[in-house]
């Protein structure tokens, strides 16, 4: 699922390409979600490109391609509202054979999103690869962070971690709206979320505007 705005904003760059053939300017997207500014704009473009809603035509004027709508993908999101593990099921103690993690649904790695509160879902995990507190799994969604080896469909594993290190890869949730997987970079008393990946943007907040749920220990990958 999308944020409110998320929505809104998808919806009508669809209605306006199907009628105009092109995607409205930044300051009519502005206008039509009532938004101060086109910073706001920027931020839910890059939203929705990130999770491959829509996709950015390179050196042409307003050219956005919908990719999807919502429905078209019936996969569960992590809610960014409640990002808080459920109880472990182990299945043998931390360092051995195997631990069930909670696997709350898909994080983008780029931008947020919000949905389920709650997951029913589970992961058996190794137990060495087991941090501290009650961990939880995340699967991966989108390409931003491939140069750091994280791939679309990637499911990782994600120990508690309000105060991360520099240079760690967290789970940080922005604004208390939009959830996202990046590399954190601290930059003269401001939060620098960085992708691994050069077509993506490092996104800057005020410290006051970033919280953390979390930061990156592991790493599950599925071969078909």
């Amino acid at each position: 699922m999308l944020t409110p705005k998320q929505h809104r904003l998808l919806l009508y760059i669809s209605e306006e390409v199907k009628k105009n053939g092109y995607a409205p300017s930044y300051d009519e997207m502005r206008d039509a979600l009532n938004l101060r500014s086109k910073s706001g704009i920027h931020r839910l473009i890059a939203s929705l490109e990130e999770r491959r809603f829509i996709r950015r035509l390179p050196h042409k004027a307003r050219a956005i391609e919908i990719m999807r709508l919502p429905g078209d993908d019936p996969s569960p999101v992590v809610d960014s509202r409640r990002l808080r593990p459920l109880s472990i099921a182990p299945r043998g103690e931390a360092g051995g054979e195997v631990v069930s993690l909670p696997l709350f649904g898909v994080i983008a790695a780029g931008t947020p999103v919000e949905a389920l509160a709650h997951s029913d879902r589970f992961i058996d995990v190794p137990g060495t690869m087991i941090g501290r507190g009650e961990n939880y799994a995340l699967t991966v969604r989108g390409d931003s962070m491939i140069d750091a080896g994280i791939l679309d469909g990637d499911t990782v594993i994600i120990e508690p971690c309000e105060s991360p290190r520099n240079g760690e890869i967290v789970v940080a949730l922005i604004e208390d709206q939009e959830v996202t997987l990046k590399r954190l970079r601290r930059r003269s008393g401001a939060v620098a979320l960085e992708p691994a990946n050069v077509d993506h943007e490092t996104r800057i907040f005020p410290p006051d505007r970033v919280r953390f749920q979390g930061r990156l220990i592991g790493l599950i990958r599925r071969y078909d």
